[in-house]
């Protein structure tokens, strides 16, 4: 062929994530703090569901919206976790993953050429589905002087007359930087007085380590101009059964169900069986998986001070991010470094914005004891770097 692909597509860069996970899966033995993803197994009264549903024939399209008794139940958790009122039948989407839902959520806010600001570092996909939606992505660096928090002062500089909305990534991946409401009063305050909406992902929203999770949608005026996206995957261990979903004004969720009509038709039938016993009787499980994570996440965070690691302290999420500064080396190369020599791998902190050059993500979502190996060669491998200097 001698036509050329998209242009928009093939300037777009992969995943950098997914760049060193590559790396990881061609060799032996490594142990891998890269990916965010459980090591807990989902729990069995949840698989037990879905494998009830599979025995019952469950295995035909749902409405495109989800199954009725899954929206309710995410009604249900929405409203006694943040005391927000969402109608099950107008103003809730069940999706493929978060993922889909940022996805079509970006494109049925934006026109071309709209401004979307984006807080980072971040998850990763949130720019490249802004710019497949003929938008611009507005980056704000954030910095660990301020926890990695989004300022009001930040926000209001980045804000022109083209700006259409912001996301909001908290509790947020990588950094683990959380959003106490009194910082979303002050957020909201501009968001209002500028009017734009809000993309709030809070995938990690149950993995809070101070306090309780606050979503902006929460404060007054500010349900009426957001998008609250979450899921499973996270909080449920559920992340192979991909599913997630949307909750947003009448009007939005029409716009997003087209997108997700002619692109999608609806998430997976078996998934949506389970997530409704997640929801209904899950919240132990939870419990159990939050409080593991504050035992990872204190050790960690206790390892770097041990090793004289700046490292400011995450209460979300289940990611620390340490700074890597002072060894001279980019992100990308201390990275490959500690996976060629120690055999460990986390991901560069420049996969997340150009912000999170300089640190390195690292993923406390494996077990203890892998983590304590991983810490004592990390231990190591910085004393090599610091005695080589």
């Amino acid at each position: 062929m001698t036509k050329e692909l998209s242009k928009k597509i093939t300037t777009i860069k992969p995943s950098g994530i997914r760049k060193f996970f590559d790396l990881v899966s061609e060799r032996e033995d490594v142990i891998s703090l890269g990916v965010g993803e459980p090591d807990f197994e989902t729990p069995w009264h949840i698989r037990d569901e879905g494998i009830y549903a599979l025995e019952k024939g469950r295995t035909f399209y749902t409405s495109n919206a989800g199954l009725k008794s899954l929206r309710v139940e995410i009604s249900n958790y929405i409203k006694r976790t943040q005391n927000i009122n969402y109608i099950p039948d107008k103003e809730i989407i069940v999706t493929v993953g978060g993922s889909e839902a940022i996805d079509i959520g970006i494109r049925a806010l934006v026109n071309d050429g709209d401004e979307v600001i984006i807080p980072q570092p971040s998850y990763v996909s949130y720019e490249p589905c802004t710019i497949m939606a003929n938008a611009k992505p507005v980056i704000i660096n954030l910095s660990s002087e301020n926890e990695f928090k989004l300022t009001p002062d930040e926000l209001e500089k980045a804000i022109t007359e083209k700006t259409k909305v912001l996301i909001l990534p908290y509790p947020n991946n990588p950094t683990g930087a959380i959003m106490e409401r009194d910082d979303l009063e002050k957020i909201a305050a501009i968001i209002k007085k500028h009017d734009i909406y809000v993309i709030s992902d809070e995938i990690y929203s149950e993995l809070t380590y101070k306090g309780k999770h606050t979503s902006i949608a929460s404060i007054a005026g500010m349900k009426e101009r957001t998008i609250l996206i979450n899921g499973f995957s996270k909080s449920y261990a559920m992340t192979g059964w991909r599913l997630g979903y949307a909750c947003a004004p009448d009007e939005i969720i029409k716009q997003m169900m087209k997108i997700h009509q002619f692109s999608i038709m609806c998430a997976p039938s078996t998934s949506q069986y389970a997530a409704v016993e997640a929801l209904k009787n899950g919240d132990e499980d939870v419990k159990m998986m939050r409080q593991s994570y504050n035992q990872r996440r204190r050790f960690l965070i206790d390892s770097f001070k041990k090793m004289n690691i700046p490292c400011f302290e995450p209460f979300g999420a289940f990611y620390v991010f340490p700074c890597i500064k002072e060894f001279g080396l980019s992100s990308e190369e201390f990275a490959t470094k500690f996976l060629e020599e120690q055999n460990v791998a986390a991901i560069p902190g420049n996969a997340f914005g150009e912000s999170g050059e300089g640190y390195l993500r690292i993923s406390y979502a494996y077990s203890l004891d892998n983590l304590k190996k991983a810490m004592d060669r990390l231990n190591k491998f910085v004393a090599d770097l610091r005695n080589n200097k």
